[in-house]
């Protein structure tokens, strides 16, 4: 990964700490963790250069995590780190996010009464 990655997911953590509920917010899955938490990745990336200047696009994606007989708290909480995804940047350390872009959004159950949403975001970012 990128320094633009990395700024991407640091910047997103930040954001995301600030989402009511949460019990953590953590770079990569948590060996142990209460929930509800979220995760956030960035990546896969790819070349977003021009003629006079270094880019980079990449996917940034915030998984959730809670367990309960529905998933109606994680839908608000879903919510909630969408919005709070919207405050990420423009000015990130050493790269400007020149977009941030929404591409899906989905709730799934898995084994037992937990729940993941995952949300998914494209972003190009350019060398500052």
């Amino acid at each position: 990964m990128s320094g633009a990655g990395q700024a991407l997911a640091e910047a997103a953590l930040t954001v995301l700490r600030t989402v009511e509920g949460l019990n953590g917010v953590y770079d990569g899955t948590p060996l142990s963790a209460a929930f509800p938490y979220a995760t956030v990745e960035a990546g896969p990336e790819s070349d977003w250069s021009h003629k006079s200047g270094i880019g980079r696009e990449l996917r940034l994606s915030i998984l959730l995590r809670d367990q309960g007989e529905r998933p109606s708290r994680l839908r608000g909480l879903a919510a909630a780190a969408e919005a709070a995804a919207g405050g990420i940047g423009p000015d990130l350390p050493g790269w400007r996010l020149v977009n941030l872009v929404f591409l899906r959004g989905s709730m799934l159950r898995e084994t037992g009464a937990a729940w993941t949403a995952a949300i998914e975001y494209r972003a190009r970012l350019l060398k500052a």
